[in-house]
């Protein structure tokens, strides 16, 4: 009978868990966002910290952002290409991959490259700080955290990884091109056209603000779980793992709806 019980609770349990676990993050997320808007106005925060860390997460992660792009930017042209050679269409083979890249899978790869490299490394350097007693030593120098250390890095997540998606796409198309070029055999030129011809500024521009958008989300999730760390170091490696995972989530869901929101606003 107590067999039977506990295998009818386990459901009921397990949707009690996620229930809280979601209504945490939300709330915790959304006291997050509403501390650094209060914080930066008027904008009084540290513009040494703010220059680390555009360096540190823009500068250092091009490269992971170019290779990455670059074979987005190749599979795609790969992937189109099977269409173009049925058809013997050349001349969309570019508009076909520009338009994908650009308006959503440049944003969503480079965004999740973004959150496992630096949303994942700021949550760990955060609770190693909580963890360390830093942050409490700040508080004690009446030293706002949030002005101090959350301000500049959610400034700078929106803004590197909106200028690494752009970054991002101009590997992508020649990533693009040398693959229609040497696999395809449609020559770069006629592949570079086709995205010119194809008039993809709009998909270009929604692109780019949906990576600031991925940007936030990144930043608001991975500053949430570094400063709420309990536990020590093994608090430490729990919150990384679940600020990859819910900022993984975060952009998933903020891409539906700004799919919905730009086609229903004829932005694409």
């Amino acid at each position: 009978m107590s067999r039977f019980k506990h295998a009818v609770l386990r459901p009921v349990v397990s949707l009690g868990s996620g229930t809280l676990w979601l209504a945490d993050l939300l709330g915790g997320v959304t006291l997050m966002f509403l501390s650094v808007i209060r914080a930066m106005f008027p904008p009084r925060f540290d513009r040494r910290e703010l220059w680390r860390n555009l360096y540190k997460m823009g500068v250092k992660s091009y490269v992971i952002v170019c290779v990455t792009a670059f074979f987005i930017g190749a599979i795609m042209a790969i992937q189109a290409g099977v269409l173009v050679k049925r058809t013997g269409a050349d001349s969309l083979l570019g508009w076909g991959s520009g338009l994908a890249v650009f308006s959503e899978l440049g944003p969503v790869f480079i965004g999740l490259m973004f959150s496992g490299r630096v949303g994942a490394n700021n949550t760990a350097e955060l609770g190693t700080m909580v963890v360390t007693e830093q942050v409490s030593a700040l508080r004690a120098l009446a030293i706002d955290p949030i002005r101090y250390l959350v301000v500049p890095r959610f400034l700078s997540m929106i803004l590197m990884l909106a200028l690494l998606t752009v970054l991002g796409n101009l590997f992508a198309l020649i990533g693009g091109a040398l693959t229609s070029q040497v696999i395809l055999s449609v020559h770069w030129e006629v592949f570079l056209d086709g995205i010119v011809e194809g008039r993809l500024t709009s998909e270009f521009l929604v692109g780019i603000f949906k990576a600031g958008v991925f940007g936030f989300v990144i930043a608001v999730v991975s500053c949430h779980y570094g400063l709420t760390v309990r536990g020590g170091a093994r608090g430490v490696g729990r919150a990384v793992n679940d600020a990859v995972v819910a900022a993984a989530m975060g952009i998933f869901i903020a891409d539906y709806f700004l799919a919905i929101l730009s086609i229903n606003m004829g932005w694409i």
